[in-house]
């Protein structure tokens, strides 16, 4: 897989709940997360444009300008989808009601996230989600192993108390 799939496998799912949360409209959802890595993919395939330094945190900024620029004109944008020769998607039932789910599990993250501090989450979603190592971790959040260790460990107590059995 190239590095463009493996950024959508990653950041699909997050992006799909976190729309679904905040519109509660699976099909509109659907499109606009279309739409937002669609534009990223043609950010990632023009040779002369400069990549975010924060590439999620982008998708996430464009897809958020998506739904504010919809809801303004009240229909969805379909240009980088267009320019990509895309057609607009047609979902069935079932595709709904993933997407629904998705955006539950979304509602769910939101739970836990609400248990803990900014630092235990980034440590906790780092080590559990994203499978790294703890040397890596420290590196980036620019501490020891020890310090992301007890970060980690923290998270977990918290979960475990808060929801009785957390073991992630």
């Amino acid at each position: 897989m190239d590095a463009f799939g493996v950024f959508y496998t990653r950041y699909r799912e997050a992006l799909l709940g976190h729309l679904v949360r905040r519109l509660r409209k699976p099909e509109l959802a659907a499109d606009l997360l279309a739409e937002a890595f669609a534009r990223a993919l043609i950010v990632v395939k023009d040779d002369d444009a400069e990549l975010p330094h924060a590439p999620a945190a982008w998708l996430f900024a464009v897809a958020m300008n998506l739904v504010r620029d919809s809801a303004r004109r009240k229909e969805v944008e379909m240009t980088a989808r267009a320019r990509l020769g895309l057609e607009r998607l047609v979902l069935d039932d079932d595709d709904i009601e993933r997407i629904l789910e998705i955006g539950a599990a979304d509602d769910l993250l939101s739970g836990v996230r609400a248990h803990l501090s900014d630092v235990e989450w980034e440590a906790l979603c780092a080590r559990v989600v994203d499978e790294q190592p703890y040397a890596l971790i420290a590196e980036q959040l620019q501490c020891s192993q020890a310090v992301v260790r007890k970060r980690v460990s923290r998270a977990r107590a918290h979960l475990r108390t808060a929801f009785g059995g957390f073991h992630g």
